[in-house]
């Protein structure tokens, strides 16, 4: 069975998750195991069901076989100071990983009906307040450059047939992990504040719809290439700061200069925190995908409880 028929298919299914331990492998896994689905988890560690060692350019692929669908979430964590060793093992992580991947599910047979492979929004560069869309063109800075080739990775599996996805996820919100869980100690000791002049918009989902927003991806067919996951209302670093002190009922009065941030994390700073982009999330919507959590304030009082 190639194609799509595996996305047609009632019951349940059979996905295969690459990065399953992650923050946000561990939500999808979950979710889906709580739906009856089979999660058959990818990775380097002994407890994986189908070992991965893409430094070794090693993965098991008979272990793929059956999979109805994949998720791809390789990639190792962008939030540290971009060193010459360190951008290496940025790309490394992503492209080589995502190559051997698709290779391999490019050569089963019967393949999986499509891949979910991790992108970001972070392939758009930094646009200021230009509204961007999966037809927008594409930056030219460090973190554009891995994205493309991350997404030109998965080409062995759509060349093979495969409905490939690129899930070009934004800010994903929970207090298990990403900027959310950064933010909420000094938020909490009434030392959070706006990142350099809080003019720089911040395209952000709460990880409940992201996950539903891969699940949904996954099942619908004329989901197919490019994909913005982000919620629909897109808010300034000001608004963030000002919606989560409200929700925490702490001060937002301790502002990090721009100059600050650049002295303690470089480059990255510029390619991250202080990087604007304000993206829509065109195709989900078309598609027919329904938010949780369609704006900041929502979100924020579900993931953190707080109602």
């Amino acid at each position: 069975m190639t194609g799509d028929q595996g996305a047609r298919r009632e019951g349940t299914r059979r996905v295969a998750i690459v990065g399953a331990s992650g923050f946000l492998g561990a939500g999808l896994a979950g979710h889906l195991r709580a739906n009856g689905h089979t999660v058959v988890t990818v990775g380097r560690g002994a407890n994986s069901d189908v070992r991965w060692d893409p430094a070794r350019g090693v993965i098991d692929a008979k272990g793929l076989a059956g999979v109805d669908a994949v998720v791809n979430l390789a990639g190792s964590t962008i939030g540290e100071r971009w060193t010459a060793r360190r951008r290496v093992e940025l790309r490394e992580s992503r492209v080589r990983g995502t190559r051997l991947l698709c290779e391999a599910l490019a050569a089963l047979q019967p393949q999986p009906a499509v891949l979910v492979s991790g992108s970001a929004i972070g392939i758009y560069g930094s646009r200021g307040d230009e509204w961007l869309d999966e037809q927008s063109a594409l930056g030219d800075d460090f973190l554009s450059g891995i994205a493309r080739d991350w997404e030109g990775a998965t080409l062995p599996a759509r060349d093979a047939g495969i409905r490939v996805v690129l899930s070009r996820t934004g800010i994903v919100l929970h207090p298990a992990g990403g900027a959310l869980k950064k933010l909420l100690l000094p938020f909490l000791l009434g030392a959070g504040g706006k990142l350099g002049n809080g003019r720089q918009w911040m395209s952000w989902v709460s990880r409940t719809d992201w996950v539903s927003a891969i699940d949904h991806a996954m099942r619908t067919p004329t989901v197919d290439g490019p994909m913005n996951l982000v919620a629909p209302e897109p808010v300034t670093n000001e608004t963030f700061t000002e919606t989560l002190g409200r929700i925490l009922r702490r001060p937002t009065l301790v502002p990090v200069p721009a100059v600050a941030l650049r002295l303690v994390f470089g480059e990255m700073a510029d390619g991250t925190v202080l990087a604007s982009q304000r993206v829509r999330p065109a195709v989900l919507e078309a598609s027919g995908f329904r938010f949780a959590h369609p704006t900041l304030s929502s979100a924020l009082r579900a993931e953190l409880g707080r109602p």
